[in-house]
């Protein structure tokens, strides 16, 4: 209630403005990126302990057997040097940890865990309903999604009692995020030491090659600050951590750390974006009644159509989910778009009208290409004198013919709804989101089992530097429609548990 212009959106603030933006969003006041001429390309950073947990959308598929060898299956990209089978034990222990309420599914490629693991879904709501009747008749599966949002109490942390939308934060720690599910773990061992409003500018190396400190920005004072170290871990995100290594230039890297390989910054990849929206008249003239939730969807769209593959019905080569937006919630801005008058005999349209608009969100697997990386812009330094990131980003037709085949998919549910396509109609090319705005970008420090092509192993162990791990989103090999999160949390439980084994058995 207190935040600038009640929590709306600003020109600045594309996410809205409260608490877990202020400090970050699509732009960030004295910290610019660039961006090559004739590309398109948005980050969004967050300056906050944390980070993206705090306000991602905590949709929680998992990879499935596919999603690791897409390189074996269609010829396109790479190979993770790891398989489903040596991540399922890791997905099982993140995900109970972290606390995913959803439902065992037995469709292809869309692996999932027990009810031993998973906590029950919530109900799916009247719109929902419809929408899954609706995908019944086309063939078109509708699920309940998994989501890191508690609907049984555990541990310190209280089950979702549907109060407030999940991305301003959650103080009982129902919705996951580090800073309530994790950190408090941490501080409770004794052995943790967070030092906030630190702004890393380079890694530091001896002169065998080996890191052994780090140098940041104190951004209270603007002085900088090195601490020796015996191992770091980079998990800045994955442009961020890329960054780092760029800008951490020695008589060993002149090129910037860990880049004997010249693969650091390269093989960006976000998610595909393309929205669609529709109007269901059946659902006008409702009751009115709480329809909350989980503060989102409690169902979505995963990818159906692996024959179309295999026989070549389809004409792009990987697949996409849609997500829903379908619910009574407090009305916003915008809320009167359409109606003509005012008065009552407006305000009674408006509340006629009012939860039958639904929204369908394309989310779906881009293939690396040559043309999306990022490098060192070192014509330009931010407020703290690092320089920054310049990005090169450019789609290809395999993106394009797969946003029009969702847009046709999301047409046909919606009209299977009894509804009609409120969007104007678009090509693909014209439908696509702009690389960064899904926020999901990895691939920037990729793993693999060539030091000549990738940046660090299986481990996200580096392979110039083995005292230097990452441990985000930049060693994805590829950049599988489902939200990388949950991925990207059990890589890093993974692989922090290889380091401590590493450290006891002296070999770090």
């Amino acid at each position: 209630f207190d935040a600038p212009l009640l929590n709306q959106r600003t020109s600045d603030k594309h996410k809205n403005y409260y608490d877990a933006t202020i400090d970050g969003g699509w732009e960030v006041p004295g910290e610019p990126i660039t961006v090559a001429e004739g590309s398109e390309f948005m980050l969004w950073r967050t300056r906050m302990l944390g980070g993206r947990t705090n306000h991602f959308g905590r949709i929680t598929p998992r990879f499935g057997p596919y999603d690791f060898k897409p390189y074996s299956r269609d010829g396109l990209g790479i190979d993770w040097p790891l398989d489903y089978g040596e991540m399922e034990p890791w997905y099982d222990k993140t995900e109970k940890i972290v606390g995913v309420s959803g439902k065992y599914s037995d469709l292809e490629n869309e692996p999932c865990a027990d009810d031993s693991i998973l906590q029950p879904p919530p109900k799916h709501r009247v719109m929902e309903l419809l929408l899954e009747r609706a995908g019944e008749s086309l063939g078109i599966p509708v699920t309940p999604i998994p989501r890191a949002v508690m609907t049984r109490d555990q541990d310190h942390r209280q089950a979702c009692f549907y109060a407030t939308p999940c991305s301003r934060g959650c103080s009982i720690g129902a919705a996951f995020q580090s800073t309530t599910s994790l950190i408090p773990f941490a501080k409770a061992t004794g052995n943790l030491k967070i030092i906030t409003d630190a702004m890393c500018k380079e890694v530091h190396v001896d002169k065998a090659g080996k890191a052994n400190a780090v140098t940041y920005v104190d951004k209270n004072t603007a002085k900088e600050v090195t601490i020796k170290a015996k191992r770091v871990v980079l998990a800045a995100s994955a442009c961020e951590s890329a960054r780092i290594l760029l800008n951490s230039k020695s008589e060993n890297f002149k090129t910037g750390l860990a880049n004997s390989s010249g693969q650091v910054g390269r093989n960006l990849i976000d998610s595909i974006g393309a929205d669609v929206r529709g109007y269901i008249p059946a659902m006008q003239g409702r009751p009115r009644y709480n329809e909350e939730g989980r503060s989102a969807a409690h169902v979505y769209v995963p990818f159906w159509d692996y024959k179309g593959f295999a026989d070549g019905t389809l004409d792009f080569p990987r697949g996409y989910h849609l997500e829903v937006n379908a619910m009574f919630r407090e009305p916003g801005v915008g809320t009167g778009n359409g109606v003509d008058g005012y008065g009552k005999a407006a305000k009674d349209e408006i509340r006629h009208k009012y939860g039958s608009n639904i929204g369908l969100s394309l989310r779906g697997e881009m293939i690396p290409n040559e043309n999306c990386y990022l490098e060192i812009d070192d014509n330009v330094k931010d407020k703290w004198g690092i320089p920054v990131m310049k990005f090169h980003w450019k789609f290809s037709d395999h993106e394009y013919k797969q946003v029009e085949h969702g847009l046709k998919s999301s047409k046909a549910l919606i009209e299977a709804m009894g509804g009609f396509v409120t969007s104007k109609e678009r090509t693909g090319e014209e439908a696509i989101l702009p690389g960064g705005r899904i926020i999901h970008e990895v691939g920037t420090t990729r793993m693999g089992d060539d030091p000549k092509t990738s940046v660090t192993n299986k481990w996200g162990q580096c392979w110039d530097v083995d005292n230097v791990f990452v441990m985000d989103g930049g060693v994805f090999a590829s950049n599988p429609h489902k939200n990388c999160t949950i991925t990207i949390l059990t890589l890093a439980m993974k692989n922090s548990h290889y380091l401590a084994e590493q450290i006891k058995t002296g070999a770090l």
